[in-house]
């Protein structure tokens, strides 16, 4: 019903920069968008959140990247983005993409496929 397509990971060096883009598309109307957002996994590593914006703006960053990454959406393209500057090894990781739903008051997580993004000299 919910189907999240991330594009844009790869290879940067330290410093560098790249953009993550995820496209939603619905099939059916299932309920509420409540937010979408970045999770990211490293390996050894738990999924934590890096950052999410709701349906109504408000963003969320996890510590380590504020100052470095943004969130965005175009929502006349049901995509959201991930600017990430000034990229750390640190950051290596697999990012996937997320939304948020509440159907019949219940949220409901959605995933995409993740993207792969290597920080390394």
């Amino acid at each position: 019903q919910v189907q999240l397509v991330e594009s844009g990971g790869g290879l940067a060096q330290p410093g560098g920069s790249l953009r993550l883009s995820c496209s939603r598309a619905v099939s059916i109307v299932i309920g509420r968008l409540e937010s979408m957002g970045w999770y990211r996994q490293a390996p050894g590593r738990e999924r934590e959140l890096v950052a999410d914006i709701t349906s109504g703006g408000s963003t969320t960053y996890v510590d380590s990247v504020k100052g470095r990454f943004t969130i965005s959406t175009d929502n006349s393209k049901n995509t959201i983005y991930l600017q990430m500057n000034n990229l750390k090894p640190e950051d290596t990781a697999v990012y996937y993409c997320n939304a948020k739903y509440i159907i019949s008051l219940r949220r409901n997580n959605y995933w995409g496929q993740g993207t792969q993004v290597t920080v390394s000299s």
